[in-house]
């Protein structure tokens, strides 16, 4: 596929409100509910694709990362629904604490994901998984393990990114199927540089989410997303304890079967937000072109941007962003 860079689509920038959205409509779940309880009570909505061998793709964190998806809520949810499953991670593209197989085994040791079997999916070597439809991919590096499972559970904690503006579904699985040393670089790199990092903004975007196409095509339906809305940095949780601190409010939890539906629904959500509670976010999303990942999500044929947001809290009422956000509070350290 091309690498001119002239061709990437544009609007990264600009946020689609939903009365300006066509096409069809999805389902995304959602509670208010942080607490293990509630991930639980979601995730029933939506674990009825996942059969056979089932991989839990999750970010584990950095070093005492502060605002990972709270490990006694995984551990919760394997025991009561998910008891023969595996958390899957791939290695770092950067030198540090996860770059290695080893470094990363013991930074899981540190950050205590040793209840359960976790993979490191590229720790045996690569395989090659086609694109369909790619402008800059035919096919992706990921790691080689995770062609030996039957179904994919995506559980992301939703929160800003330095380089995609904001990290959810997409980048959990783009970046985090990836393998660390091939498929990252394919991504982030333009082949020759000597700047690993020089591919930002819309190119970014397009190639992150190209690579989670790939996986999803995989799946073949056996996939399903929760994001949680929770310790929401406009920093990514590979900065660890580095990671700016956290001023946007607490949200919720959301599932769906339909990774831009959930991805969408995250985004109403942030931007529903009175504007001194999003405005840090938003900046971080806007200044990256982040909301590239969403449109071409679309253009790809990967879900559907317009959905109906069901509050599992008050017996599956239908509701709106702004509803949901309603009654959020500055966020306060947990």
């Amino acid at each position: 596929m091309t690498n001119d860079k002239t061709i990437a689509g544009n609007g990264g920038e600009h946020y689609i409100p939903y009365s300006e959205r066509t096409g069809a409509e999805s389902i995304v779940f959602f509670t208010r509910d942080l607490s293990e309880e509630g991930l639980r009570k979601i995730f029933e909505r939506v674990k009825a694709p996942l059969s056979g061998k089932i991989a839990i793709k999750l970010h584990t964190g950095e070093p005492h990362g502060p605002n990972i998806i709270p490990r006694p809520w995984v551990k919760n949810l394997i025991e009561k629904e998910l008891p023969d499953a595996t958390i899957v991670e791939t290695n770092t593209y950067y030198e540090g604490d996860r770059y290695t197989t080893e470094q990363h085994r013991k930074t899981l040791e540190i950050n205590g994901w040793t209840f359960c079997p976790v993979d490191i999916l590229d720790e045996e070597g690569t395989a090659m998984l086609p694109i369909k439809g790619g402008k800059w991919f035919d096919e992706m590096s990921v790691g080689k393990n995770l062609l030996n499972y039957d179904s994919l559970f995506v559980l992301t904690h939703f929160k800003g990114h330095t380089q995609g503006g904001f990290g959810g579904s997409n980048k959990n699985i783009g970046i985090g199927c990836a393998d660390g040393r091939i498929g990252k670089a394919m991504i982030h790199t333009t082949p020759g540089s000597s700047d690993m990092w020089d591919i930002r903004k819309e190119e970014f975007m397009e190639r992150m989410t190209e690579s989670t196409k790939s996986v999803i095509d995989h799946f073949e339906g056996h996939i399903s997303y929760v994001n949680v809305m929770r310790n929401m940095s406009v920093s990514c949780d590979c900065e660890g304890t580095a990671a700016a601190p956290v001023v946007t409010p607490n949200v919720g939890i959301l599932a769906s079967l339909d990774i831009l539906a959930i991805y969408q629904a995250c985004i109403d959500l942030v931007y529903a937000m009175k504007e001194e509670d999003h405005h840090d976010l938003v900046e971080r999303i806007e200044s990256r072109h982040g909301l590239r990942q969403l449109s071409y999500m679309k253009e790809l044929g990967m879900g559907n941007d317009r959905y109906h947001l069901i509050d599992i809290d008050n017996d599956d009422k239908e509701i709106f962003p702004a509803e949901a956000v309603r009654h959020v509070v500055p966020f306060k350290a947990e």
